[in-house]
């Protein structure tokens, strides 16, 4: 199933019951008071977080979503059942935007349940009428309609650990490596489409879309790239040892995240040289004295080196578990 991460969908609260002429049939009085009951509350429209990143692919074929109407009330008093509120789940990380009312609410907490809209106010029946002057009242309400709205929903995910860089730098094969996620991999350009997450130690790694120059202006997979990096906690930024200029290609990506939002040239950042493989040690010596200077953390891995990786594994646990206290 294609991984979904923006949605747009109509919602929908429910009706308030109609309330209801009714009367009282009691033995030997012919003439009854009132005994028509209130309508039933419509059900409200919530939006629940859930820790599940592919949920919004369920909904791909369906755009509408509708809570329950109220019931009409009653004879002998009795009101009408309230509607069923409508619970949708959404993926954490999730914004969603009202687009009637422009007002945006983002889901950062799992179990976390959101009003997005209310259900109709009830109907009333004809003893809600019943007074001193009036106690045969034939008075009655409908109920009234559910709020609507038509929403906007995209998914920024969070994650422990952003793979970054150009496409065909080797993130995939690295999150590959270091959490057994199982991501397709090829040799050409933009093989990964949409973010993939894995599990390293009790953190989560996010392997996001390919970055060009451009992206954004929404070049190559621009925007999608952006929105998911910017709730990444830590950047672990590729550059691959094939590229001539391994300082260009990484000035290119850090103009990308700045255009995008200035917030993300601030983020903690790992500087990783893959590929080490490709490069003669004079060359890996020359770029990583080129790095070094930027006064980042850098590594040179390979992923035909064992010893590399597992070096840069057990670092990376040293900083996460560093950065939670």
């Amino acid at each position: 199933m294609a991984f979904v991460d923006e949605l747009k969908i109509y919602a929908k609260a429910g009706r308030g019951g109609d309330g209801v002429v009714r009367w009282l049939h009691e033995k030997g009085k012919e003439f009854g008071g009132p005994a028509g009951g209130d309508g039933g509350k419509g059900g409200d429209v919530y939006a629940e977080c859930v820790r599940d990143i592919h949920i919004l692919s369920k909904y791909r074929h369906q755009k509408e979503f509708r809570a329950e109407d109220g019931r009409p009330g009653e004879g002998a008093s009795r009101h009408g059942q309230s509607g069923n509120d409508l619970f949708i789940k959404l993926p954490h990380g999730s914004v969603i935007t009202n687009l009637e009312t422009g007002e945006i609410i983002s889901l950062e907490k799992e179990d976390e349940k959101v009003l997005l809209l209310k259900g109709g106010r009830v109907g009333f029946g004809n003893e809600h009428y019943k007074s001193s002057t009036n106690i045969r009242p034939r008075e009655w309400k409908p109920g009234f309609p559910g709020e609507e709205g038509n929403f906007q929903i995209e998914l920024e995910l969070f994650a422990d650990v952003g793979l970054i860089g150009l496409p065909n730098a080797g993130k995939s094969s690295l999150l590959n490596t270091l959490t057994r996620a199982g991501v397709k991999v090829a040799s050409y350009a933009f093989t990964t489409l949409d973010p993939n997450l894995g599990d390293f130690h009790g953190f989560i790694l996010a392997d996001l879309p390919g970055l060009i120059e451009g992206a954004a202006e929404g070049k190559g997979l621009g925007f999608k790239f952006l929105r998911h990096i910017k709730r990444t906690a830590m950047l672990a930024h590729l550059i691959s040892l094939e590229n001539e200029k391994p300082l260009a290609v990484y000035k290119v990506v850090c103009k990308e995240l700045a255009k995008y939002n200035p917030e993300l040239a601030e983020k903690t950042e790992l500087i990783v040289l893959s590929k080490s493989d490709a490069a003669d040690s004079k060359k890996i010596a020359k770029v990583k004295k080129e790095f070094k200077k930027l006064k980042k953390k850098v590594f040179v891995i390979s992923l035909f080196d064992d010893k590399a990786i597992k070096d840069f594994g057990d670092s990376l646990i040293k900083i996460l578990r560093k950065k939670e206290k």
